[in-house]
């Protein structure tokens, strides 16, 4: 190890540290380090300020990771943990997602006091949702609904549940779990229904692809399975531009020696939509999502996206 202790850079969410503390603790697994050979660093970006409208109409996805990537590039510290999810599928010259930790749950999770699924709400009823992926693929399937916008870390959009501002929220599965918050939910959307944000479940790990010593500490805790999948969803996302002021859901599944990758695009209110589904085998995974994406491109025309 390093004389002095490995800097972990993160936001300073509780998802955002608990998946940070993850990374972390599968590290100091893999070599044999303690707590003490690590520091975490937290990082204030642009996106945990802006709270008073939707990230797509402040610059999108690069708001959470911004900050952080350029205290990667000043090395002030030697790696970044990210909800892959959150990632730009351009990234800053000299860095790369070199590691990925095994893949959580992709689902999305619904909660409510109301109902015991998003189908059995009432007519009308109003969820909450920050994310236009979701808010299109509610209005898809309930175009009665009323989506409101809904910013906040988990804590502060399950307040506003529990006080009655929304009928019903959605959030990660994923992220429920690591904050250990599993039992709050009423039930899981299933993915044949309900695709998941690109990258969601995945814990992203950032650093200088000239780091030889950042690189070989990751090597162990590395998950290839996760990085095939995240391999076609990244480049699906890629051909259509992606950020979060598309309503885009795609997710890629391994079989044996076989990928699986799904993909859909929407009209923010849910009244028209595209879907495809590619199989290849695993060395595929980047040409698989790449034609998934030229497919939805065609499908949906050249207009598609100029909301």
């Amino acid at each position: 190890m390093q004389s002095k202790p490995l800097r972990i850079g993160t936001r300073g969410s509780a998802l955002a540290l608990a998946q940070a503390h993850e990374t972390r603790d599968r590290l100091a697994a893999a070599h044999g380090l303690k707590e003490d050979d690590f520091e975490i660093v937290v990082i204030k970006t642009s996106g945990d300020q802006i709270q008073d409208r939707p990230l797509s109409e402040a610059g999108g996805k690069g708001l959470f990771t911004k900050e952080i990537e350029e205290a990667l590039i000043e090395r002030r510290i030697d790696l970044a943990v990210h909800s892959s999810k959150d990632m730009p599928t351009v990234l800053p010259q000299g860095l790369a997602l070199t590691a990925f930790l095994p893949r959580e749950d992709v689902r999305d999770a619904f909660i409510s006091p109301k109902a015991k699924h998003l189908m059995d709400l009432p007519q009308g009823a109003v969820v909450g949702s920050s994310s236009l992926r979701r808010q299109a693929m509610i209005k898809r399937l309930r175009p009665d609904i009323e989506v409101v916008m809904y910013r906040g870390n988990v804590q502060t959009r399950l307040k506003r549940l529990e006080e009655g501002q929304v009928d019903a929220t959605l959030l990660a599965h994923a992220g429920l779990r690591r904050l250990g918050l599993a039992h709050i939910i009423t039930s899981l959307l299933d993915t044949e229904d309900f695709l998941p944000a690109v990258g969601q479940g995945a814990i992203g790990i950032e650093s200088r692809i000239d780091d030889e010593a950042t690189l070989k500490l990751l090597a162990p805790i590395h998950d290839r399975d996760t990085e095939i999948r995240l391999t076609a969803e990244r480049a699906f996302l890629a051909v259509l531009d992606g950020s979060c002021r598309t309503p885009i859901g795609g997710l890629a599944e391994v079989d044996g020696n076989r990928l699986r990758f799904r993909g859909i695009i929407l009209r923010p209110d849910g009244s028209e939509h595209h879907a495809v589904t590619r199989e290849g085998g695993l060395d595929d995974a980047f040409e698989l999502g790449c034609e998934a994406g030229q497919i939805l491109q065609s499908l949906g025309g050249p207009a598609f996206f100029r909301y």
